[in-house]
């Protein structure tokens, strides 16, 4: 590989080409071998960036860049002002490498030789704006000049050649001023840096955007810009859905054009707590928001939206303004498919993809596209002579927004810039490496429908396995969706599929006559449970935990009941509603039923039912396990010491899901409410009824269950935390299939307040 590099600034120029030739080592082999075996990138690590500070801070990481070979990030955190590093020479581990600070939010960064530039907005207020150039030595960590900015930047790239730095001085406008609507001065601009000799004299020139865009054309607020080897600027003004070519060698604009619409079809456009992708959208304006290069001839948008649009994908433009490829709803197919549709957002913008990164590793050409709502980042094989070709789609922390290639270390990093520790989100950096091998997520998708329509899914809350069928299990959702369903999973498939819902219907009034206030005229009406736990009857159906109250159709009546047993035909028919006893029922504190499994003894089939936590006059820090005996309609309890006292960052600890594994033994989960650093305890436990005797509830205050003896089976934040993520919160369901594999698998929260990641894990050789 030839290297032929033109600088101005000679220590610039050594640093580069010094970081080339390594490049250039590292990298021959794979170029030569063009990935001839199967590659995906699998997630190796995450690092929650308020490592670089405290973990009571609320922390920012928004947009990263690389230095050092491509060992040290550069991360921007708005929140505390400050520019952090990590150190990633092992990227499996990791570490912080500190940080400062940089007088204002810094809201881009990148690299260039040993300098870290960082975009930095010091405004006032929306009309008195301002910011700076902050020019900062990586490897003291100095910051070597603060050159002032024309006003609020938003997005800085720097030149292949390392002759150019642009800053997009965005000067966003007030979205609570009329509305949010533009014009509102000052309008934005392009300012080019040209890089030569020291930072003290690099000169900066203006490059006005107005007068271009047919929307709103004398208020463009440019969003992102990224530069070709050719020193071509390409720049998106997202709410002005608009593209500007700009040659940084003069500062000329060489061409610019509306970035057009998008029809969308087959996509769920209602906030309504059901996954329906059965609607369209015409005329979509794109309204672009990150953008790269390419190659030198073609560049890529993320299609976010803003004031009028946002057309839920992305497309790749050639440089006549061209459409190459447009990827309209199949993005947002995609993404239902793997269970990270955010049905929060189905009003507004969808999955919102919110950037995009090209790199070349070896000599295969990838495309990835960040989805900001989605907490996900789609990986597409791209070339010259075909559409890009979706491969794999990768797991981020929640809202990833900066994207970032590293191909001379075969790794991909994404910035998730959400943190609410209250919430168990962390801000993070999520580092993937490319291997040799299928991918490691997913571990659960879905087909399409009869209409060729994605099934939706997410918030997993139970598991059980098909009696007849070893390779079939059952999920269901829980109340975060309406029109309650059982989802069947083939486990033959890796990863596993979903491959058909059951809805479930109250076709013979069985649920409204749980309650005589609720009428049911309609047989089709389907219902709305909060759905906890799923087991698979011998006498046929399933048999349904049910915690919350919930509702027929779309009446906002609740039930009377809560925690319910909820009998179930093949087809869905509700059959037979169980509740508690009132003298139980009336010592609920919250937190109900949490899981049921089916058990035949003799001739009867038994129900055991774990509670979440403790209720109201047991025995402190345990929870109940129910027995139902249908035969007697009777209700008798047994006692299950939980961990609470382990729990980190004041946590409750509970139960959350129960399986029978055959003469009188047990399997659960006890979990804690914490994810990310605070989670703690994810365990399985199994114990033994053998020998004890439950007890009725008489409704006194002297409640004594006899206490089960539980055994740790596995301590699940060992498997959590090797898939590189971190921590799941909501680990809910549990099953064993007939070969002995522990089946676990998480409520994903329906992607709200949460990066929507479900995990069905396969445990073996746990049981003996």
């Amino acid at each position: 590989m030839p290297i032929d590099f033109k600088f101005k600034n000679t220590a610039l120029a050594l640093t580069v080409i010094a970081a080339t030739v390594s490049m250039v080592a590292c990298d021959s082999t794979e170029e030569e071998e063009d990935f001839p075996e199967q590659h995906s990138f699998n997630r190796v690590s995450s690092f929650p960036v308020y490592l670089n500070s405290d973990i009571a801070n609320e922390t920012v990481a928004e947009i990263v860049a690389a230095a050092d070979g491509g060992n040290t990030l550069v991360y921007t955190d708005g929140k505390l002002e400050k520019i952090g590093f990590v150190n990633i020479t092992d990227v499996t581990a990791p570490t912080p490498a500190g940080s400062i600070d940089v007088g204002g939010e810094p809201t881009s960064v990148t690299v260039v030789g040993n300098y870290a530039l960082a975009a930095v907005n010091t405004s006032i207020d929306y009309v008195n704006t301002s910011g700076n150039l902050v020019v900062i030595d990586i490897t003291t960590k100095e910051v070597l000049e603060t050159i002032p900015l024309a006003g609020q930047p938003d997005s800085i790239a720097v030149s292949p050649d390392g002759l150019y730095a642009a800053v997009v001085i965005e000067n966003e406008r007030d979205e609570d001023l009329e509305d949010g609507a533009p014009p509102q001065a000052p309008a934005g601009l392009l300012q080019i840096i040209d890089l030569e000799g020291n930072p003290a004299d690099w000169a900066i020139r203006d490059v006005s955007l107005t007068g271009l865009a047919s929307l709103y054309g004398d208020d463009p607020e440019p969003e992102y810009v990224d530069i070709n080897d050719d020193n071509i600027a390409v720049i998106t003004l997202q709410e002005n859905n608009h593209i500007i070519l700009v040659d940084l060698s003069d500062g000329s604009i060489i061409n610019h054009f509306g970035a057009g619409s998008v029809d969308l079809n087959n996509i769920d456009t209602e906030k309504d707590s059901r996954i329906d992708p059965t609607k369209s959208l015409v005329n979509v304006l794109r309204e672009p928001d990150g953008v790269s290069w390419v190659g030198n001839n073609r560049f890529a948008t993320a299609n976010e939206g803003d004031l009028n649009g946002g057309s839920r994908g992305f497309t790749v433009f050639n440089l006549d303004d061209s459409v190459f490829y447009e990827s309209a709803e199949s993005v947002e197919h995609i993404i239902t498919r793997h269970g990270h549709f955010p049905d929060k957002r189905a009003g507004k913008k969808g999955n919102e993809p919110e950037n995009v990164e090209y790199a070349v590793f070896g000599a295969t050409e990838y495309l990835f596209v960040g989805s900001e709502r989605s907490s996900v980042v789609l990986v597409y094989r791209i070339s010259d002579d075909a559409d890009p070709q979706f491969v794999q789609l990768l797991p981020a922390s929640v809202k990833p927004e900066g994207l970032l290639a590293i191909p001379e270390r075969d790794l991909f990093i994404a910035a998730g810039e959400a943190d609410e520790r209250g919430d168990k989100i962390r801000s993070a950096l999520t580092i993937y490496q490319l291997e040799k091998g299928n991918a490691d997520y997913p571990t659960l998708t879905s087909n399409n429908d009869d209409a060729g329509r994605p099934v939706g899914w997410g918030a997993l809350s139970g598991l059980t396995m098909d009696l007849q069928d070893s390779n079939t299990a059952y999920t269901v959702s829980d109340s975060f969706y309406k029109s309650s369903r059982i989802f069947a999973i083939d486990l033959a498939e890796d990863p596993a599929r979903i491959t058909r819902e059951i809805i479930l219907k109250d076709t013979n009034g069985a649920l409204a006559a749980a309650d005589a206030s609720l009428v049911n005229n309609d047989s089709e009406l389907t219902v709305n449970l909060d759905l906890e736990g799923i087991s698979s009857s011998e006498n046929g159906g399933f048999w349904l935990a049910s915690e919350g109250s919930g509702t027929i159709g779309d009446t906002d009546k609740p039930f009377k009941f809560e925690n319910m047993l909820v009998n179930v035909s093949p087809t869905g028919t509700i059959e037979q509603v169980i509740t508690l006893p009132t003298e139980t029922a009336n010592r609920q504190l919250r937190f109900g039923f949490e899981g049921v499994t089916s058990v035949i003894s003799d001739t009867t089939e038994l129900l055991y039912v774990v509670f979440q936590r403790t209720w109201s006059g047991d025995k402190a820090n345990h929870a109940r396990i129910g027995q139902y005996n249908t035969a007697t309609d009777s209700w008798q309890y047994f006692y299950y010491p939980l961990d609470a006292a382990e729990s980190d960052n004041e946590g409750w600890v509970g139960l959350s899901a129960i399986t029978s594994l055959g003469k009188d033994m047990f399997m659960v989960i006890e979990r804690d409410n914490q994810g990310g650093p605070d989670a703690a305890i994810k365990r399985l436990y199994q114990f033994s009824i053998a020998d004890l005797s439950p007890l009725a509830d008489d409704g006194s205050n002297a409640v004594d269950y006899p206490i089960v003896s539980k055994v740790l089976v596995d301590d699940l934040m060992d498997n959590l935390l090797a898939t590189g993520g971190l921590a799941l919160e909501k680990v809910e369901g549990l099953t064993v299939t007939p070969d002995g594999t522990v089946l676990v698998i998480n409520d994903n929260d329906g992607v709200d307040d949460s990066n929507g990641e479900t995990q069905l894990l396969r445990l073996k050789e746990l049981l003996q």
